[in-house]
């Protein structure tokens, strides 16, 4: 059985409609050959029994006519009449010489036959022979003669022919019924091996269908299950080995192998998917579309992700020297703050101070000979007044200072946030680009495309987390350039005090010399220490601006510490997520 299994399809259906060609070809010679014997054995029965009985039958009623023509002769007184009669009796004998002669040409082979013919024909001459000298004497008018010679041994010879041709008439009766009944049990016969040999070709038949639907429809539905399996995501299969030469075999083996390279390719999907990365797939050929496929998607999602690990690492190293500048700019504004306490502290002082050297001025005016005193108290007011504008000028400048610095580390602040941006922006598109790769993988990249979505989602909030620490900075920078030009201000109002202080004191020293100058240098002082007055009122609202300026750049600062924190943790994040990834 073996040997049929590994023939080919072709050769299998081929040996199969052969054999039942073979079949079929004993059915319809059997079928022909019986036919033809029946109607052989039909001719025959026609044309050598039937035919003969019929020649027969008709010389024994030639004979009888010619006997009853022969007695009308006897009869009749008519010249002509017996003389048609005579004509019709040599009529009727030479049609019964021609039958005799068909007869012992159809039975030549027959010696039963042929010697009762003999000895038919031999009785007939002499019967005959007599039966022309009757017709002579009757013609002669010697009736009773002629009556007289058909007497007797005549009749004898009479029955003698009737009854040779009854029994030849018989014989033929007897072999046509034995050919019928050859015929019939031929017939009977070749039904028998007609019905055997059509059993046999449908029992052959069947047995060969069954072979064939054994041979490779069961194979294929087996097939077409496991396929089935397959197409619905079920890879958890096992298809026969099958040692087989024919195409079944081959198909069989081929699937085999097919279903072993889509197990291979799962199994490299999962790995993808679980983040191991460092795995290759070789392709069984160029035209190999799924292992090619897989092959470049592994080397562009190993590509992809050393990019997106270094584009982490870059985030996270920024992210800490950002926090890093932030707590250093956090640091100085909390100085600054203090700073600008302690000047808005000298400031009031100063403030107080400007008051007292105003009702001094005033009480130098309404009294002049108060001046001396009143200039020595002024005199030591301005000193006074001089060491504090110095002291506020001093604090002013190391304001400046501070908020110049503090500009500085802004702009320096705002350009590492434009990098984190760009890394933020490069993210973003290696996410992009890692989910179109991935939605091109079709759904072995659906684990990979989650991952590229999670990317993405962490590049945008990087995004929106450096675009607030930018918004902040603005705000800084704002407060800054507001507190740089109040400082100025101020810069400018305690310079203006310093000079209005130097030039009052100018005036006390030479007040002593008179006392018109005196009352005029009082004057002069008392509209000093106004402006002066209306300048310390500017310096305190000015201070006050810095005071709450940096406040909000403290404010700000511990924000933008916050974000920045927020910004390292994600990028700590990020790196703990593409660690999980082995390239």
């Amino acid at each position: 059985m073996q040997w049929f299994l590994n023939l080919s399809t072709k050769s299998k259906i081929i040996c199969c409609f052969s054999f039942m060609f073979v079949l079929i070809a004993i059915v319809i010679v059997t079928a022909y050959l019986g036919i033809t014997a029946t109607t052989q054995s039909q001719k025959d029965l026609f044309h050598e029994n039937y035919t003969v009985s019929l020649d027969l039958v008709e010389l024994r009623s030639d004979q009888n006519r010619a006997r009853a023509q022969l007695l009308e002769m006897m009869m009749t007184g008519d010249r002509s009449k017996q003389q048609a009669l005579d004509r019709d009796i040599r009529e009727r004998s030479g049609d019964i010489d021609k039958l005799l002669k068909e007869l012992a040409a159809a039975q030549k082979d027959d010696q039963r036959f042929m010697a009762d013919l003999q000895e038919l024909v031999t009785v007939r001459d002499t019967y005959r022979n007599i039966r022309e000298e009757q017709i002579r004497l009757i013609l002669g008018g010697k009736i009773e003669a002629a009556r007289q010679l058909g007497l007797g041994p005549q009749e004898e010879r009479y029955g003698k022919i009737r009854d040779t041709a009854l029994k030849l008439e018989q014989l033929e009766k007897d072999q046509a019924k034995q050919r019928l009944a050859q015929s019939e049990q031929r017939t009977r016969k070749t039904l028998v091996i007609f019905l055997l040999v059509g059993v046999a070709a449908i029992f052959v038949s069947t047995a060969m269908t069954l072979a064939m639907n054994k041979a490779i429809a069961n194979p294929l539905t087996e097939i077409a299950a496991i396929a089935e399996k397959i197409a619905t995501g079920e890879l958890d299969v096992n298809v026969p080995a099958d040692g087989r030469g024919d195409e079944v075999g081959i198909l069989t083996r081929t699937f085999r192998r097919m279903v072993e390279n889509i197990k291979g390719h799962a199994d490299t999907t999962r790995r993808i998917a679980a983040g191991d990365l460092s795995g290759s797939v070789t392709p069984q050929s160029e035209r190999d579309v799924m292992g090619n496929a897989l092959a470049v998607m592994g080397r562009s999602l190993r590509d992809i992700t050393r990019e997106i690990i270094e584009g982490v690492n870059v985030l996270a190293s920024s992210s800490s020297e950002i926090m890093a500048s932030t707590n250093q700019v956090a640091a100085g504004a909390t100085e600054t703050a203090a700073a600008v306490s302690e000047t808005s502290s000298t400031v009031e002082e100063v403030k107080q101070t400007a008051n007292v050297s105003s009702q001094k001025a005033r009480t130098v005016a309404e009294a002049a000979q108060k001046a001396v005193q009143v200039a020595q108290v002024g005199r030591r007011s301005i000193e006074e007044s001089i060491v504090g504008m110095g002291r506020i000028q001093g604090q002013v400048e190391a304001i400046a200072e501070s908020i110049v610095r503090l500009s500085e580390q802004s702009q320096t602040i705002g350009e590492i946030i434009a990098t984190v941006n760009d890394l933020a922006e490069q993210s973003n598109l290696l996410a992009v680009n890692a989910a179109i790769e991935a939605a091109k993988a079709g759904e072995q990249g659906k684990g990979f495309a989650v991952v590229a979505q999670e990317v993405k989602s962490l590049a945008e909030q990087s995004k929106e987390a450096t675009a607030q620490v930018r918004t902040i900075l603005n705000d800084i920078q704002k407060a800054t350039n507001a507190a740089v030009m109040a400082t100025e201000q101020g810069n400018k109002a305690v310079e203006e005090g310093v000079r209005q202080s130097r030039e009052a004191g100018e005036a006390i020293r030479q007040m002593g010399d008179s006392i018109d100058e005196s009352a005029q240098a009082a004057v002069q002082i008392a509209a000093s220490s106004q402006q002066q007055l209306a300048g310390m009122d500017q310096v305190a609202l000015a201070m006050e601006n810095i005071r709450q300026a940096s406040e909000q750049n403290v404010t700000g600062m511990r924000q933008v510490e916050v974000t920045v924190q927020g910004l390292h943790d994600l990028g700590q994040k990020l790196k703990d997520l593409v660690a999980q990834y082995k390239v």
